[in-house]
């Protein structure tokens, strides 16, 4: 007979080293390094009540660092020196590098209690290039 808590499977949390681009579906617990709000549209007291924020956040663990665009609610969360659980987060691609985000079917949540890692700077996974290449089959 099948195992039947199938549903309630604990998360498998990814590090950042492991990060590959086009691939979704991570969980991560990062620290905020850095962040920058890049864009700001619609003013809340303007007729639109949606506002438009995007920040560039540089997060990492003990393996590597990544640039994380936090958008709107989530920029609140992602301060310098927070530490953060990323839920079903996915790489895309921004100029031929990775950078993480979370979408409407991920989570951001703010830990309690800061990790207990250093993060490692020298390896920014964000600087490094990819080429897109389209493999023929002959």
């Amino acid at each position: 007979m099948a195992e039947q808590n199938q549903g309630m499977r604990k998360p498998v949390f990814t590090k950042v080293e492991q990060l590959r681009p086009g691939t979704s579906g991570h969980n991560l617990i990062v620290k905020v390094v850095d962040s920058k709000l890049v864009m700001q549209r619609g003013r809340s007291d303007g007729p639109q009540v949606r506002q438009m924020k995007l920040a560039e956040c540089l997060v990492g663990d003990e393996t590597g660092m990544i640039i994380f665009t936090a958008r709107n609610d989530q920029v609140e969360k992602m301060k310098a020196g927070t530490t953060v659980t990323l839920r079903n987060a996915k790489i895309d691609m921004f100029k031929g590098s990775m950078r993480l985000a979370v979408d409407k079917w991920g989570l951001v949540e703010v830990a309690q209690e800061p990790a207990d890692f250093t993060v490692k700077e020298s390896n920014n996974l964000s600087l490094i290039e990819y080429e897109l290449v389209t493999v023929v089959d002959g």
